[in-house]
């Protein structure tokens, strides 16, 4: 088991060294061994641990949410109606968020064919299409 630096912890996650403090300062981020000359000694449990972190940053888990969710992981058995809770709320959440880009999705490829029609129709001189046609069009992801 290899040890780490908080530099090489910073390269690895592409995080910057002060996020990590951060993180351990507001405790999801525990057990950190330090060397004599202060230096912090990662392990692979805290590469596990940001993996975590990580992810659920990535859904739009709060500080505080990552919080309760690692308190609730050290008592699991006693706590296991709030871990699901909490990780139910996040599905939903997530669930909202690829909706939300999925219409984003939707509406941008609209507009790129729009306005790919708009050049192709200035190429060969015919009218200019109009927004009207396309604004609840769908499109395979294979239709341009």
């Amino acid at each position: 088991m290899k040890p780490y630096t908080i530099k090489e912890i910073s390269n690895l996650f592409q995080l910057p060294t002060s996020t990590l403090r951060y993180y351990e300062e507001v405790g999801i981020l525990t057990d950190i061994a330090r060397t004599d000359s202060g230096q912090r000694i990662y392990e692979e449990k805290h590469v596990n641990r940001l993996k975590t972190i990580c992810c659920f940053k990535q859904t739009g888990m709060t500080i505080s949410q990552l919080q309760a969710f690692f308190s609730y992981e050290e008592k699991e058995q006693e706590r296991i109606d709030d871990i699901l809770s909490l990780l139910e709320q996040q599905r939903e959440n997530v669930e909202n968020q690829l909706a939300q880009l999925q219409n984003a999705y939707e509406h941008v490829k609209r507009k790129l064919n729009y306005y790919g029609d708009i050049k192709q129709a200035i190429t060969a001189g015919f009218p200019i299409p109009n927004w009207d046609a396309y604004r609840e069009k769908t499109y395979n992801s294979h239709d341009g």
